[in-house]
């Protein structure tokens, strides 16, 4: 009995967890200006805070997937930056707030209006797909694995990876044209 409990216990260290790139990206300039590694068990919205506070300046708006929709984000940006628009698509499962209205309340109301893609339009939600193509290019270079073992060491290892990303962007972005 005390061999198969410590062949438990080997194989759940052993256990490879997943975890999760959060980052900001500078819509100028392509920079990515704030990183949070978290594991997997832990909710999206929980990184937000911490990633506006390694932002310096002013933020002109904070835009994440559905995940990040909750009323933590927005009281998060809003205490940090309050002139900062949130825009994260609410749940298709969510209603409107029954004491004040708020800007999710606003965007519930736009969807209902002029459908998702209409939102999706006005808002200016097409953003975020330049995370999209910084979570691309770090998987591209820098790779899908990180090689440390413990999260602290491995939080590290994702912002020296995205500081190679920032050095290799400062030197130059292509530039793609459409062609008719």
């Amino acid at each position: 009995m005390a061999k198969a409990s410590g062949w438990a216990k080997s194989t759940a260290r052993a256990r490879r967890r997943w975890r999760k790139l959060h980052i900001g990206v500078d819509a100028g300039s392509h920079e990515i200006v704030a990183v949070e590694l978290t594991p997997d068990d832990i909710g999206d919205v929980t990184a937000v805070p911490d990633l506006l506070d390694q932002i310096e300046g002013e933020i002109a708006a904070v835009t994440g997937d559905g995940a990040y929709d909750g009323q933590s984000v927005y009281d998060a940006v809003a205490a940090r930056h309050p002139g900062a628009a949130v825009i994260v698509p609410p749940r298709s499962t969510a209603i409107t707030s029954e004491t004040v209205a708020t800007p999710r309340d606003q965007h519930l109301a736009v969807i209902a209006e002029h459908g998702r893609i209409g939102w999706q339009r006005s808002s200016g939600y097409s953003r975020r797909s330049l995370v999209e193509t910084a979570i691309y290019r770090y998987k591209t270079i820098i790779g899908r694995r990180l090689h440390a073992r413990n999260l602290p060491n491995q939080k590290t290892e994702a912002k020296i990876g995205c500081n190679a990303l920032n050095r290799m962007t400062a030197m130059g972005m292509p530039v793609s044209v459409r062609v008719e």
